[in-house]
């Protein structure tokens, strides 16, 4: 007897515009399929523009049979999307913190410990004042990301500054100005939470009149081949995005079949130094 197909959702609350700048999902979905086709199971993507848009599509799903489990991104901390699945008796996958999951499995990159690690790096160069471009903060790894930069710059005597971005281009672009035109004490380097942002922030740059590196360094979140053929190239905390993608698409398989929850550690992050810093 042929089984019947199965189908997993991926709910992306981002601006379409945002989305189409930004490769990260690209290579994530790239690895989902690569683990999840041979096995009967393709990925239903739906963009929304909201968090409302967002459970009412789970809401619709489960109600339609539309899917088999969802892939749950974006979490912060006491996300209620969390219990909606739950209730909705839908399997689901958290890519994010444990702490945000609640028992779902979970694939996990530390987010904390690598921006420790990016500012690491910038103060063996040198650098006492570094700037953080951060993703939306009601986001956790965004919370995690600037909670490890802030607590690694204060281990090190350094100050640490940050702006808010939302992963596009010119959010990159706004949020590295309003940091590069602090006075006095502006920062000499600047980490992105995104490859896009950072090549706002390159942009940025050239407005206020500084040169990269001389004046001030930037540092990519992602690696991407736009870091690599920026001018100058974007040093950046390189992630095996595709792999990700392979654990998340494993673990909704065990998900599938009922087998206990399990936290999967997504490949270590690591700086690629380039010619922005």
């Amino acid at each position: 007897m042929t089984q019947a197909p199965r189908r997993v959702g991926l709910v992306l609350a981002r601006a379409s515009q945002v989305l189409g700048e930004e490769p990260y999902y690209h290579e994530f979905l790239e690895g989902l399929e690569r683990v999840l086709t041979p096995s009967g199971v393709s990925v239903l993507v739906q963009v929304v523009t909201d968090r409302e848009a967002e459970t009412a599509t789970y809401e619709r799903w489960a109600e339609q049979g539309r899917v088999d489990g969802v892939i749950l991104v974006d979490l912060g901390p006491d996300d209620e999307r969390v219990g909606l699945v739950a209730r909705l008796g839908l399997p689901a996958v958290v890519i994010g913190d444990p702490s945000t999951a609640h028992g779902l499995p979970t694939v996990w990159t530390d987010d904390a410990g690598f921006a420790r690690e990016a500012a690491g790096f910038l103060a063996g160069l040198g650098h006492r004042v570094i700037g953080h471009v951060t993703g939306p903060v009601a986001f956790a790894h965004t919370q995690l990301r600037r909670g490890g930069l802030e607590a690694e710059a204060a281990d090190r005597g350094m100050t640490a500054l940050a702006s808010e971005g939302d992963y596009s281009y010119e959010g990159g672009r706004s949020a590295a100005l309003e940091l590069l035109k602090i006075r006095p004490d502006r920062p000499t380097a600047i980490v992105f939470d995104n490859d896009v942002m950072a090549l706002g922030g390159l942009a940025a740059a050239a407005e206020c009149g500084l040169r990269v590196p001389a004046d001030v360094a930037l540092v990519a979140w992602d690696d991407s081949p736009q870091c690599q053929l920026a001018v100058p190239a974007l040093s950046a905390m390189s992630h095996d995005v595709e792999r990700i993608g392979e654990l998340a698409a494993q673990a909704m398989l065990a998900a599938l079949a009922a087998a206990p929850a399990t936290v999967y550690q997504a490949p270590p992050a690591h700086i690629v130094t380039r010619s922005s810093t």
